[in-house]
């Protein structure tokens, strides 16, 4: 288990077997890259939070080699340089695990832990893993609102409630009213290819914070 996640009740063991395909990648990766963290990446930030944040998958260069989600790729720039700007996070964030940045009301998560091929995780392995995310929500007692970064983030959640897809399509900016009350957000994944393409901008990202800001 995770011996710095705000969540380690909700942690998969390092060495988790329930996912073949990316159990041989782990393996693979760690004879490659034996100081890298390669291995189901932690929640972090702030158990007492009311917002999750809920991304895809570790980077391979990224969570999956530092530890911590969106750290150590360009996926995170934007996405923390929002979380300092709408006040949700403290000290400056520089890309690497001991740049003593700290969240405070929100967490960050992965609906699926550890590194897929291609940053494209199966159904299988999103089922696999749905368990871990749902512990992670349930054990935050303070959990308002819920901010879903692409499509497989937004279906994992709304499965894991039991809600039909259909009724709860994903589009940026988009609100869902789930039945235990809580509330999820819809935003395009702050990836470099998104962002670089001008599918996501910082005003859409920004806005979508802003509105869970107001929700809270």
């Amino acid at each position: 288990m995770s011996d710095h996640s705000p969540l380690p009740f909700a942690e998969a063991p390092k060495n988790c077997r329930r996912c073949p395909r990316l159990v041989t990648l782990r393996k693979s990766l760690r004879k490659q890259h034996d100081d890298w963290w390669n291995a189901p990446v932690p929640a972090f930030g702030d158990p007492d939070a009311w917002l999750a944040i809920i991304g895809l998958a570790p980077g391979k260069e990224g969570a999956n080699r530092t530890g911590r989600p969106f750290t150590g790729d360009a996926s995170g720039d934007l996405l923390f340089a929002t979380l300092d700007k709408v006040g949700l996070s403290n000290g400056i964030f520089q890309s690497r695990t001991d740049d003593g940045v700290t969240l405070s009301g929100a967490v960050i998560l992965n609906a699926v832990k550890c590194l897929p091929p291609e940053n494209k995780p199966n159904g299988a392995e999103i089922n696999n893993c749905r368990p871990y995310m749902t512990k992670a929500l349930d054990g935050l007692p303070n959990l308002k609102v819920m901010l879903a970064l692409g499509k497989i983030a937004h279906d994992s959640v709304i499965r894991m409630t039991g809600g039909r897809l259909a009724d709860h399509k994903f589009t940026h900016g988009a609100e869902h009213h789930l039945p235990d009350d809580r509330i999820l957000i819809d935003s395009y994944h702050c990836s470099r290819y998104n962002v670089n393409t001008g599918r996501l901008t910082a005003e859409m990202f920004e806005a979508a914070f802003e509105r869970a800001m107001a929700l809270r």
